[in-house]
């Protein structure tokens, strides 16, 4: 609408010119037309977005490779094992241009063929999960897993989890779109995609399915649940069969997480206090990763920005080769992640030298890895890069979690701590703080190490991190991109204990069951003993035809011809008649179903219906939002 504010009167009020006609709604296909598939044929479904999902991770993996070994050691190989320290390139200080390159050849492909595939990708899977009907281009699978394998094969500080998750799910929307089906169980298809991508990526089957229930299925049931369960169980098993079912870290044994004494209560506050300090930072990673976006968008052209950013990236890369023997904050960072997990990292031994040595400089020196990951990702994904945020993060809590420990043992050298713990710890705090998933952190580090030990100071460090976080950054660092879009994505499930009650509990019971031929009149005398307008049922020769909603509006409509109106001439046919026993779940989709706009519910007492009250659409929204308030949120 158009507001005329000219006026310069201090109590005009300003005049709104309305549209005669409003803008017509786009033709999409009543979802009611749309036939239901049955759970199994949905599940076979979702067993063949497992298959295909584990086979794209495996390609994915390979494509990694094969760039990695092409732009960094000049050969033509797609063997590639993450876990260990790339070698000393053959190009001397010309690999600060590798990721250059890559980054040049992403904001090509990303450009040209498939813009939704920059960034981190999982918000725009729940973008297209909560605003989209799940429907997500088929040609971002392929784009995705190009550009992804050449930023993080080139250098690029981002993980291989976003770009898989959102592999997986474009994967899974595609088939959603070919066969035809209602978009609740599209969108079903598409959190089955994102949990098998997650699990075939780490080989955490239970982290994947916790990982799309908790961040990207609205509704958790049987027929949400099963399909999920069996893409990610699939393609974790044909991830196997590629990568081996060894875990994704190798951890020291013996870690001794918690010591069976009196000092682990001392332990226990220690890991609590680097869960909060975890939430400061992942914090920090949230805003900065925007905040750098957003001076990143103030470079003019899409080339210029990612050039810039991505040689920074290799300046700082070849800077820490330098002077540290190691590259570390390159690509998905596991090498470091595993070195810092074995205790190798800034304790005297790798890179330990660099503020000259000792726990106080390898501390230090592990801080250092922790700002330096944090800005080369941010820096990365900000200028325009294709990757995940979930591996940098991993990094940025074990260094942050080793430093902590590092620090803690100079001050208190007597109390028994284990470094590689609480890198650990560290790892899942930071996941768990940033991404808002704490059930999803706390099961995939341990099946990423299979260390039972972790998961008490895990759920410990997990649960401060992210309320620490809740209170510095509301968003997390998914929904804070899709907010500053203005598409809110909702921060917990509620169970509607509205939906599962009897009509007779939600009903309006002040009505009168009227023949059609009653005037108007005759009804306002009746409302007048009773009180007030009442809701109306018009009936014919005993039989229902409709109702009316009566209102002031209706009745200020009809003014002084109110007593020459037969109700039959007011009546609303449309209406569905329901039980009193009932479910509201069931008035409401019967409501739905039949374009209803009121529920006659009725009573049967010796073979005899009779009218008990009625359920209007209106009576539904204002009864469904006085339920929400017993929720904390």
């Amino acid at each position: 609408m158009a507001v005329d504010s000219a006026s310069t009167e201090p109590d005009a009020r300003p005049t709104v010119a309305t549209a005669t006609r409003a803008p017509p709604a786009p033709a999409e296909e009543p979802e009611q037309s749309v036939r239901r598939l049955r759970l199994l044929v949905l599940s076979l479904l979702a067993l063949v977005v497992g298959v295909i999902t584990g086979l794209g991770a495996v390609v994915f993996r390979d494509l990694i490779g094969l760039v990695h070994n092409a732009f960094f050691l000049g050969q033509f190989s797609f063997a590639y094992d993450s876990s260990s320290f790339t070698p000393f390139n053959p190009w001397g200080a010309a690999i600060i241009l590798v990721p250059v390159i890559g980054g040049i050849g992403v904001t090509w492909i990303v450009s040209n063929f498939a813009p939704e595939a920059k960034g981190h990708g999982v918000p725009e899977v729940m973008d297209a999960i909560y605003y989209q009907q799940g429907i997500i281009r088929p040609v971002v699978a392929v784009v995705k897993s190009i550009a992804s394998a050449i930023a993080i094969g080139t250098g690029a500080a981002v993980g291989r989890e976003g770009p898989i998750i959102q592999i997986g799910s474009a994967l899974g929307s595609t088939l959603g779109q070919v066969i035809r089906m209602q978009a609740g169980q599209r969108i079903t298809l598409v959190a089955a995609g994102a949990g098998a991508g997650i699990a075939a990526t780490f080989n955490t089957p239970i982290g994947g399915v916790l990982f799309a229930t908790e961040l990207m299925l609205p509704e958790i049931s049987v027929n949400t649940f099963l399909p999920v369960a069996v893409a990610t169980g699939t393609a974790t098993f044909i991830g196997r069969l590629f990568f081996g079912d060894q875990p994704a870290f190798n951890v020291p044994h013996n870690l001794t997480a918690i010591p069976n004494d009196v000092s682990s209560a001392v332990t226990l506050l220690l890991y609590a206090v680097l869960g909060a300090l975890i939430g400061v930072a992942a914090a920090g990673f949230i805003r900065g990763l925007h905040w750098i976006e957003d001076g990143f968008d103030l470079v003019p052209g899409r080339y210029i920005r990612h050039i810039l950013g991505m040689l920074l990236v290799g300046v700082l890369m070849y800077v820490l080769w330098t002077k540290a023997g190691h590259y570390y904050i390159e690509g998905v960072g596991y090498s470091s992640i595993q070195a810092m997990l074995h205790n190798q990292i800034g304790v005297g031994q790798i890179g330990g030298g660099l503020f000259g040595g000792g726990p106080i400089g390898g501390a230090a020196f592990l801080l250092l890895l922790f700002v330096a990951k944090l800005l080369a990702t941010s820096i990365s994904l900000g200028s325009g890069s294709s990757g995940g945020i979930f591996s940098p993060s991993l990094f940025m809590g074990a260094a942050f979690g080793a430093a902590f420990a590092s620090l803690v043992q100079i001050v208190m050298p007597g109390l028994p701590i284990s470094v590689p713990a609480f890198a650990m710890v560290g790892m899942g705090a930071m996941v768990g703080a940033g991404t808002g998933a704490a059930m999803t952190a706390v099961t995939m580090i341990f099946e990423m190490t299979l260390d039972y030990q972790i998961v008490l100071p895990m759920i410990l460090a997990v649960a401060l991190g992210l309320g620490v976080r809740r209170m510095l950054s509301n968003e997390n660092i998914y929904t804070l991109k899709l907010v500053r879009r203005g598409h809110p994505i909702p921060k917990a499930l509620h169970a509607n204990m509205f939906l599962v009650r009897a009509a007779a509990d939600i009903m309006e019971r002040d009505v009168l069951v009227l023949d059609q031929a009653t005037p108007f009149s005759r009804f306002l005398e009746l409302s007048a003993e009773g009180g007030g307008l009442r809701h109306v049922v018009v009936t014919r020769d005993g039989e229902v035809i409709g109702g009316i909603r009566v209102n002031t509006d209706l009745r200020r409509t009809l003014g002084v011809a109110a007593s020459e109106v037969p109700l039959g001439d007011l009546v609303q046919p449309r209406f569905t008649v329901v039980r009193e026993t009932e479910v509201a779940f069931d008035v409401i989709t019967t409501m739905w179903n039949q374009n209803a706009a009121m529920a006659i519910v009725v009573s049967r007492d010796d073979g005899t219906e009779r009218v008990v009250g009625v359920v209007t659409k209106e009576h539904v929204a204002d009864t469904v939002a006085r339920s929400v308030q017993i929720y904390p949120s």
